[in-house]
């Protein structure tokens, strides 16, 4: 099936089921334990080894030599792939530094040895007895000091980068603000470590894992391994947390996969905590200059947003200036994104890549255009939306966009009124107490999907498809799509998700899993209600399933009468949606109490109000965006990768030292959806809010904390060794 053309009037719009709250279907397997995650599939291969990653103790060099003898003789032990006996592994486009990688370190922790032993603690003690020694390389690890040389990330920019006189107009402007910003490196964290099971038969693989992507992670690991993609399998139907760091096979994969081949056993391996920060991926730092031009009005006139971001190819920084022309207007621009080479971990996909950075930034600097007009912070973003059509973009337009909404809802709602426009003003006892708002946009693309819809003879509908579930409700909203389509209550509907074996969805990323999958989901029901109409003897396009049953006219067949049928559906996304920007918006409010003695920082409460088109399950939405939040909060005060400059690593590799937010640290939590819809993106009109709830969050706790104490913060995290000596003194 093709969308190729806006959504009309359909059966989603009478819904019954999409868009009711609905508890998650898999939670009572999540809570009682039986929903095996990929470490624990203990059925899945008999006699299952364990393994245990060995990480490179430098960032760069290579090794000279391993002693392995003692490791070999160590109990228990079954076999050790190491780098001065394996060749390198091949690479693929979805990983930029070597999985495994022979004798040349390109990044410290680097996966130089796998040691496969009856039990875990048997691999775990004999890793220990390996002796590495290496050469030392001479590495960059220091953005700042690289970054004036770093190049452009591409000189074919779009032309809404670069629009009329920048420097003319923002050195004739009434009003201006030049300011820099930095946001730290940051990992995903996730609660659930990567983790692989792997077993051959033959030639072929299988691997049970934790992966967003399980279709391009079966080309990646065809491609790494230099074996051809049909002989593999992935599976990875829970998945604990990814965020964009298990997008990509990773280290753990391909060590399961050749030490599974090398002891001629299945071998399940979990990549112990403190390699998951070096080991794997993270979100790159960020340098940023926004230079903003305004009229007393407050119209925006010239707008500049520059970032330098740094990663181990010199290539796919964090481009934090997505954002930017996509939410104000400003005749003249210039965007730039320059990415250096630098010789740490490789830096790839973090939820809202490039936009959660770049609004820190952008947002912050709104606010101090407002602080400098004398004009409210609301007002500004308002004034300056960019309705309509996008600057630089004529022939574009805005398919649906509700901003303003967003932010006039979220002020009353909040109690926008209340807040003092001068620092430092609100007190309740010891604290000061702040209000502060950020403006959101993340683009909302789809990508083909294809799922299986099966109708048993007793009339329930069994759903499979690669799509994954990181513990956003894929099982959930799938199950209500096939549910609605196929007029069956959500109890008749049975999800498998996960398995490469099943048709090839959009997968979890990218803020397109829910359109998209949804509408592979559609697609399916819709063939397969055109199988029950052929073989029951009407018109399965125009007829009404509800209730079980399918009716036309005087005609009524319960769905078991057509007995077992399934039908695969695909859709693919037409280029009518090129002409139209398609995104999501959102305004977040944040309220801050900070202690005027020991400047402590609190948040009292957030809200986010969204705009992303029909929410399939307010349920799950609302659970995704106030994790977002959370994540917002860590990014703005406590979560920093601190780099080693001499060594080249991470230094706070675990989560007692890389500190991430707690439930106790935000008591209040709300989240509005506005009731619009999108025609544009997909039949179901409905767009991903994933990672536009972390797009703006945390610019609105940095101006909650200016507004509480008077002091502006600009690099990221704001501890409290940036402004104690600066608090407001006290009376």
């Amino acid at each position: 099936m093709k969308f190729e053309e806006p959504a009309g009037q359909n059966l989603f719009d009478r819904a019954k089921i999409v868009g009711k709250s609905t508890p998650r279907i898999d939670g009572p397997l999540k809570v009682s334990g039986r929903a095996p995650y990929a470490y624990e599939r203990h059925d899945v291969a008999p006699n299952q080894a364990y393994g245990w990653i060995v990480g490179s103790a430098i960032a760069k060099g290579r090794i000279t030599a391993m002693n392995l003898a003692d490791a070999r003789r160590a109990p228990g032990v079954l076999g050790i792939v190491a780098a001065t006996e394996h060749k390198p592994v091949g690479t693929s486009r979805f990983n930029h530094a070597p999985l495994f990688g022979g004798t040349e370190i390109a990044h410290y922790h680097q996966a130089i040895a796998v040691v496969v032993a009856e039990t875990f603690e048997q691999a775990r003690a004999a890793a220990g007895l390996i002796r590495t020694e290496y050469a030392d390389g001479e590495g960059s690890f220091d953005l700042a000091k690289v970054a004036p040389g770093a190049p452009l990330a591409s000189e074919k920019l779009p032309d809404y980068n670069r629009l009329g006189d920048f420097q003319a107009a923002f050195a004739s402007a009434p009003v201006t603000v030049d300011q820099r910003y930095t946001t730290p490196d940051e990992a995903h964290a996730m609660m659930e470590p990567f983790a692989t099971i792997a077993a051959w038969e033959g030639d072929a693989l299988t691997i049970w894992t934790s992966n967003q992507m399980v279709a391009w992670s079966k080309r990646a690991l065809a491609s790494i391994l230099g074996m051809p993609a049909d002989k593999i399998r992935v599976d990875s139907p829970y998945v604990g947390g990814g965020f964009g760091g298990k997008l990509f096979i990773r280290a753990d994969a391909v060590m399961a996969a050749l030490a599974a081949k090398a002891v001629n056993r299945p071998v399940k391996l979990a990549m112990q905590r403190p390699l998951m920060f070096n080991n794997s991926t993270h979100r790159p730092a960020t340098i940023q200059r926004v230079r903003l031009g305004a009229g007393r009005d407050g119209r925006i006139t010239a707008i500049a947003h520059e970032n330098w971001s740094g990663n181990i190819t010199g290539e796919d920084g964090e481009n934090a200036t997505l954002q930017t022309p996509k939410l104000y207007t400003g005749a003249n621009r210039l965007l730039e994104n320059r990415t250096a080479q630098l010789d740490l971990p490789e830096g790839n996909a973090m939820r809202a890549p490039g936009e959660a950075p770049g609004h820190m930034a952008l947002e912050v600097a709104m606010d101090e255009l407002a602080e400098a007009l004398g004009m409210d912070p609301v007002e500004l973003r308002i004034v300056n939306d960019a309705k309509g059509n996008l600057p630089g973009e004529p022939e574009m337009k805005i398919s649906d966009r509700n901003l303003e909404r967003c932010l006039r809802t979220g002020a009353e709602r909040f109690g926008w009124s209340a807040r003092k426009a001068a620092p430092a003003q609100m007190r309740e006892g010891r604290k000061l107490v702040g209000l502060g708002v950020a403006a959101g946009y993340r683009a909302a693309p789809t990508q083909k999907s294809a799922a299986r819809v099966s109708l048993g003879a007793d009339g329930t509908i069994a759903v499979e498809t690669d799509m994954t579930d990181i513990g956003t409700g894929s099982y959930t909203i799938i199950a209500q799509t096939a549910a609605e389509a196929m007029g069956v209550p959500l109890n008749r509907v049975r999800v498998d998700l996960g398995d490469s074996l099943s048709p090839v969805s959009a997968g979890s990323g990218g803020q397109w899993g829910a359109a998209s999958s949804t509408a592979g989901v559609y697609a399916a029901c819709v063939n397969l209600r055109r199988m029950i109409g052929e073989k029951l003897g009407f018109d399965g396009d125009a007829a009404t399933f509800a209730n079980g049953h399918a009716t036309l006219g005087e005609q009524s067949h319960a769905l078991s009468d057509a007995g077992a049928l399934s039908a695969t559906g695909e859709m693919e996304f037409g280029a009518f949606q090129k002409e139209y920007d398609i995104g999501t918006y959102a305004a977040h409010f944040a309220e801050v109490a900070v202690d005027a003695y020991t400047g402590e920082t609190s948040i009292r409460r957030m809200l986010s109000v969204c705009d992303a088109g029909r929410i399939i399950n307010p349920l799950s939405a609302r659970s995704q965006v106030i994790g977002a939040m959370v994540m917002a909060a860590g990014a703005t005060l406590t979560e920093d990768l601190h780099v080693d400059k001499r060594f080249g690593y991470f230094a706070n590799h675990d989560l007692a030292s890389y500190e991430v937010p707690v439930h106790a640290d935000i008591p209040s939590q709300e989240c509005i959806f506005l009731d619009t819809l999108d025609p544009m993106i997909s039949p179901l009109k409905a767009k991903g809010v994933g990672e536009l709830g972390i797009c703006g969050p945390g610019a609105a706790i940095a101006n909650a904390v200016y507004n509480a104490t008077g002091i502006r913060m600009r690099d990221y995290p704001l501890t409290l060794d940036k402004y104690l000596d600066r608090l407001p003194a006290i009376a």
